[in-house]
């Protein structure tokens, strides 16, 4: 019998974050304060951003209201604003800013690679 990792099994040291299976979509990188809207295979979807240099992913979705994030306003410090009622959230960590929002957003993995941009759920 091995005592190397199973076939199949991902092996994680202790306090290391799990892999996360990412997915290429028809984006291009956005530039430094751009959003984007994309929509994954499951039909989710997501608002991609760059704040500062920095690409990150939230749910395209105010937890306010609904609105999509992706037509809001990204402010300077990687504050997501919602341009319906105002609601802010923190683009990097998803939490609520701002009411009238108070839950946080859904994240996502956000990696270029060759141009391509890749995204992931974080769970």
């Amino acid at each position: 019998m091995s005592d190397g990792p199973q076939r199949g099994r991902t092996e994680h040291a202790a306090g290391a974050t799990p892999a996360i299976a990412l997915e290429r979509v028809a984006l291009a990188p956005p530039s430094p304060g751009e959003l984007a809207a994309t929509t994954l295979r499951d039909g989710t979807r997501v608002c991609v951003g760059n704040a500062d240099g920095q690409l990150f992913g939230v749910q395209d979705e105010c937890t306010h209201s609904a609105f999509p994030l992706s037509e809001g306003t990204l402010l300077p410090g990687g504050v997501l604003q919602c341009s319906w009622h105002g609601a802010r959230f923190d683009c990097r960590s998803g939490m609520a800013l701002l009411e009238p929002a108070f839950e946080p957003l859904q994240r996502y993995e956000v990696r270029e690679e060759k141009g391509a941009v890749l995204i992931g759920r974080i769970l």
